[in-house]
């Protein structure tokens, strides 16, 4: 702004002509020229540098971007995700040209980020973890499926834990919990919540809320503050919101696919352990894992497991069933019509009666399944053996290779399921081993019927003879006794007439 104030001060005060004054100070006279009309300052605009490096890769990074901009803005590839993938297909310049690029296309396309303030936060070690939920996308057994996960970390050391599962329900946030504090190998003094449906019944007013009871239960046991954020504020827990878009950029970022939830969830512990070995953001010269042993001594040791389950009580139906989340499961026949307790965790369901388990499955989280234990039918079939043929249990029971030889053998005779059931009854008590071994038998020896398989199932598990007999010393005979054969001789002697 000086020279232009110098420029105007001579041509229009001084009267000095353009050459003199390009002469003077020795500047261009278009240069002059321009200046004499600039009345205000005119701030400086750094213009962005046109990526020439990029080359005939600049259209595949166009197409990949416009492909990100049709997804939500949780699934958009990060510059760094494309300029891996341009690696992969030949790319040799350096990682700042994609960025910048990606920067100007993405800023005409979406328009400017706001960018907001926050407070800085310091934790003591062994104080607090802060726990959030995300969804993410995986590949499950081939099937595209939307899951979520559960984020924990240390607040101190920033160690993370992440879990995943098919559903968020309070069994999902009991069992992450659980899963966390066994990673961690304690437990912190406070966790730090959103106000989530799952964990806060009631939000009154300032930092008062009603937890939900059965997770203050597991709170209890495990001895640590529920604390739940302001509304709305999610810096409060800044930590674990960061870590949910690096998490989907590490992990997430292309698809993952996985053979089933415990396959990933067994990968993503071990990605977490790795991850420990990052630098600490704000302890220089340490890792994450260096901080992490340091507050691990400061974490509260678990003593004791808790059983994280969402308990119901419902009535058995005639066909032996309970509906859980929209699937049904079997119980033994004898509890038909009668009301029992249903726990519910984030991987079974137990059903308990009298205070005891009758009957234990794997959870299902699709619609309208069936999972049925055929043994719980078994007291049905002793009075319709008919059921055997068409009963949805015994269609798909998937029985070893010898019991099925056996039985489509048995059931082409008439009464043939009756005599099958019979087999099943006795095999309840033997096992199923047993009964597959005496099934090789008659199948090896040629006779296949009822009465075989069952005579063989009873040898093989009759008691065996003991070879001795230890008797204690405490009752031996003082005077054994002498075998007499001669008493015997008079009957000789007896003369007997047979008419």
């Amino acid at each position: 702004m000086d020279i232009i104030y110098e420029i105007r001060r001579r041509h229009l005060v001084q009267g000095q002509t353009v050459s003199a004054i390009a002469r003077d100070m020795d500047l261009s006279r278009p240069t002059v020229r321009k200046y004499l009309d600039v009345t205000e300052d005119r701030p400086y605009q750094r213009q962005q540098p046109v990526s020439r490096q990029l080359g005939a890769f600049e259209d595949q990074l166009t197409a990949w971007l416009e492909e990100d901009i049709k997804l939500p803005r949780q699934r958009r590839r990060t510059a760094r995700r494309l300029f891996e993938g341009l690696q992969d297909k030949g790319y040799a310049g350096a990682y700042d040209s994609v960025q910048r690029f990606v920067k100007r296309w993405r800023g005409d396309h979406l328009g400017p980020r706001l960018t907001q303030a926050f407070v800085p936060l310091a934790f003591r070690p062994g104080d607090a973890c802060q726990f959030d939920w995300s969804h993410e996308h995986v590949e499950i057994a081939g099937v595209l499926q939307r899951i979520k996960v559960a984020h924990f970390r240390l607040a101190y050391s920033r160690q993370m834990f992440v879990v995943a599962y098919p559903r968020e329900m309070q069994e999902m946030v009991m069992d992450a919990h659980i899963r966390a504090f066994e990673f961690f190998g304690g437990v912190p003094a406070r966790l730090i919540y959103d106000n989530l449906k799952t964990v806060v019944d009631t939000i009154y007013q300032g930092k008062e809320r009603q937890f939900n009871r059965r997770f203050l239960s597991m709170a209890n046991h495990y001895l640590f503050e529920p604390v739940a954020c302001t509304p709305a504020s999610g810096w409060e827990k800044g930590q674990v919101e960061n870590q949910v878009g690096n998490i989907r950029e590490w992990l997430f970022t292309p698809l993952a696919r996985f053979t089933s939830f415990a396959e990933l969830n067994d990968w993503l512990a071990i990605r977490c352990r790795e991850l420990g070995q990052r630098s600490h953001p704000t302890q220089s010269g340490q890792t994450i894992a260096a901080c992490f042993n340091q507050e691990l001594p400061l974490l509260r040791p678990v003593t004791a497991h808790f059983d994280g389950y969402m308990e119901q009580m419902l009535r058995v139906s005639s066909t032996c069933l309970v509906r859980v989340d929209r699937n049904r499961y079997s119980v033994p026949a004898r509890l038909a019509g009668t009301a029992v307790s249903v726990r519910i965790t984030a991987e079974q369901v137990r059903v308990v009666a009298n205070g005891e388990v009758v009957a234990l499955h794997l959870r299902a989280f699709g619609r309208d399944e069936l999972i049925c234990d055929p043994w719980h039918y078994l007291p049905v079939l002793t009075k319709k053996p008919g059921a055997l043929r068409d009963g949805a249990p015994f269609v798909a029971w998937d029985l070893p290779k010898p019991i099925q030889a056996v039985r489509d053998h048995i059931m082409k005779h008439p009464k043939g399921d009756r005599a099958f059931v019979e087999l099943l009854i006795l095999a309840s008590e033997t096992g199923l081993e047993a009964l597959t071994i005496a099934c090789e038998l008659a199948l090896v020896g040629g006779t296949v019927n009822a009465s075989v398989v069952m005579n063989e199932l009873r040898r093989l598990t009759a008691p065996s003879i003991p070879v001795a007999i230890n008797v204690p010393d405490g009752i031996a005979l003082m005077i054994e006794p002498i075998a007499d054969y001669s008493r015997y001789d008079h009957l000789l002697e007896v003369s007997h007439v047979v008419h």
